[in-house]
């Protein structure tokens, strides 16, 4: 059996991908109530992220 060195990540490391999603999907919010036009492609890309990031970590773990 092998065993598997963990390494330390800081909190940035950790909390990045997260981040990043939850900062774009916030302007993807107000790109949605603000406007018209590119505003909402910005937000229908921006409100896809996250549902296309849990399909991926769903079918990732299942394979």
């Amino acid at each position: 059996m092998t065993q598997r060195r963990r390494t330390r990540q800081s909190l940035l490391m950790i909390f990045a991908a997260p981040l990043a999603i939850a900062v774009l999907t916030g302007v993807a919010l107000i790109a949605a109530l603000t406007g018209d036009g590119w505003r909402d492609a910005l937000s229908w890309f921006g409100l896809a992220v996250p549902i296309l990031t849990i399909a991926w970590a769903m079918r990732t773990r299942l394979t």
